[in-house]
């Protein structure tokens, strides 16, 4: 006989890109064959944080996690688990090295070390149910404000609380919501900053695709602290599923009187707009963002004066910060305050992507070792490479090289090592990353997104494009680094907002903790990790290669020749350096030999 059980299933953008949506339907298709409705419920949760091995389902409340599903999968796992009571092991989740299958969720390394307060709700309701989230205490910090608290205490609890706004600059919530207190105005604003736009970031997107009332509870909760009436969702137009889920949300929220006109009988009133942002990086700056849906050019102000929309007091904290407030408010801000360090209070949500095993959406509490994220939560480096930095912050965020890996992750200590925690994105990369490369690309991601207003970001910002171009290039010069140096800090002591202020970040912090690098590229034409294409060929180890004509075949340009079972050569006018016969030699026998050795030897 079956027992009753959920089955939770992951409907986040990842894992619907990965088929869910196809395996909610063959499960339904074969729970019904089976008769089985009675006791099996099928839900769509939104991301349980691990997606990357998705399509993911959890079997409650025994907790079974299944990964990597396909359709086919999906009769054997009915009849076995869920009719026969006995878990499929071939569809369990393997920690990296190991053979043994870890049945339970909780077991999992990945999801064990995380504490979840922002994430709270995670793969445990279905987004699109309001009634999912009233029934784990959703709406009741709300209620609590409303009927038992003056708006002066509730600013207080989050000043008490120590919660640091989340989306990149970590300045007090409750000050920020004090001195919007203070002004006397006929109206007042909230804004929740949704516009995510750094490369491997996806905390903003996932919080609201898993769980939009926590942000619409928070923000109900910010507006009755600082007398607002009225509130904007700012998310970007490139998130259509967490458009379409916070479009729900706040239809339902009005429906049950949560939203709109005297809530919960007290004589508050507060509503909610949803305003899709056309995907500018500099709409993520506060300033830039109010003349956005001020249908201004999105361009960064100087501060003072505060940041006010349409002249009015407003207060803006991201999605992680809103997410927060209702949990400080049900459980209470010392419970808070006790989690992290001195002054960074809380949890931090992270998106850890990159040359990580487990890449995927952690919260962890504030001063957890970023080897800790690394290796017990992510699960260690691929393919058994070596790890050679952590990129915390963003393109505006900077590298940490693995010898600071015990360095604690929080505001103050994650600036000294010349990085930021921005709004949480974090990039892995391992021995095969080249420093000088890796920062071009983040420069040139700034200066794609530059706005143009201000000359120090616009040229400057330019010029070290040009300048990591040519290193890369081969045509470095004596110079160079102390040039980029030069620039970088012009760039940030001009600016005129958050976004130059740190784009030279990446560039500063790889050539403090790589500069060895920089100098191989300038000095020997060299590319340690082998990436630089003008700086390296490619070559066969005769000694190693067996003639087996692998290379031969997946070369799309004619590059190599050999007879079969002898050794092959490339030839270097065709060779394009595209790679191909590297990843596929299963010998070792293709490597890459900097151009000053090609050239040495041809020499001698």
């Amino acid at each position: 006989m079956p027992h009753r059980a959920n089955v939770m299933i992951c409907t986040c953008t990842n894992c619907i890109s990965n088929g869910s949506l196809q395996i909610k339907e063959a499960l339904e298709k074969e729970i019904s064959k089976h008769k089985l409705e009675d006791d099996i419920q099928v839900v769509p949760t939104g991301a349980s944080g691990l997606c990357v091995k998705g399509p993911i389902l959890v079997v409650q409340p025994d907790g079974i996690f299944y990964q990597k599903l396909k359709t086919k999968d999906i009769p054997h796992l009915v009849e076995e688990h869920l009719l026969k009571g006995r878990p499929v092991e071939s569809l369990m989740y393997v920690s990296p090295g190991e053979k043994t299958p870890i049945p339970e969720l909780r077991e999992i390394p990945f999801f064990k070390d995380q504490r979840l307060i922002a994430l709270r709700n995670r793969g445990m309701i279905d987004p699109d149910k309001i009634e999912e989230y009233i029934a784990r205490d959703g709406y009741k910090a709300l209620a609590k404000v409303l009927t038992s608290m003056a708006p002066e205490a509730v600013i207080e609890e989050i000043k008490t609380s120590g919660l640091r706004g989340r989306g990149g600059a970590g300045f007090s919530t409750g000050r920020k919501w004090e001195s919007r207190r203070k002004m006397q105005d006929d109206m007042k604003y909230i804004i929740c900053n949704a516009d995510e736009g750094d490369p491997g970031a996806f905390m903003d997107r996932s919080i609201i695709e898993a769980d939009p009332h926590s942000v619409l509870e928070g923000m109900a909760i910010g507006a009755y602290a600082i007398g607002a009436s009225y509130g904007y969702v700012y998310v970007r137009i490139e998130y259509p599923l967490a458009i379409e889920r916070m479009e729900l949300a706040v239809e339902q929220a009005r429906e049950y009187g949560l939203l709109g006109k005297n809530i919960f009988d007290t004589g508050f009133d507060f509503d909610v707009e949803i305003f899709k942002g056309a995907g500018a990086f500099v709409c993520g700056e506060t300033t830039a963002l109010v003349a956005s849906i001020e249908s201004k050019p999105p361009e960064p102000r100087q501060r003072p004066p505060r940041t006010a929309l349409w002249g009015k007091p407003t207060v803006i904290n991201n999605v992680e910060t809103w997410a927060n407030v209702p949990a400080i408010i049900n459980w209470g801000a010392k419970w808070f305050a006790e989690i992290g360090t001195e002054k960074s209070k809380g949890t931090k949500v992270f998106s850890l992507a990159g040359n990580v095993n487990n890449a995927g959406l952690v919260e962890v509490p504030m001063g957890i070792t970023l080897k800790e994220i690394v290796y017990d939560i992510g699960g260690g480096i691929p393919h058994g490479k070596k790890l050679k930095a952590v990129q915390t912050g963003g393109p505006s965020g900077g590298f940490i090289p693995e010898r600071l890996l015990d360095l604690p992750v929080d505001y103050e200590r994650l600036q000294e090592a010349g990085a930021i925690m921005g709004s949480g994105g974090m990039v892995v990369v391992d021995e095969d990353t080249c420093m000088v490369d890796v920062a071009k690309y983040f420069i040139e991601f700034g200066v794609d997104e530059s706005c143009g207003k201000c000359t120090a970001c616009r040229e400057g910002s330019d010029v070290m494009l040009q300048i990591l171009t040519r290193i890369c290039a081969g045509e470095g010069q004596e110079g160079d680094i102390e040039l980029l140096e030069e620039l970088g800090q012009a760039v940030i002591d001009a600016s005129l907002c958050g976004l130059g202020q740190s784009l030279p970040n990446p560039v500063l912090s790889a050539i403090r903790h790589f500069r060895d690098e920089y100098e191989a590229h300038i000095r020997d034409k060299h590319c340690p990790a082998g990436v630089c294409k003008p700086l390296f060929q490619f070559k066969i180890d005769e000694e190693k290669c067996t003639g087996c004509g692998l290379c031969r075949k997946h070369c799309g340009h004619g590059a190599i020749q050999g007879e079969s079972k002898s050794p092959h050569t490339i030839i270097a006018d065709k060779c394009t350096k595209c790679g191909a016969c590297y990843d596929v030699c299963t010998f070792n026998a293709v490597t890459k030999v900097a151009n000053s050795v090609m050239e040495a030897a041809v020499s001698h």
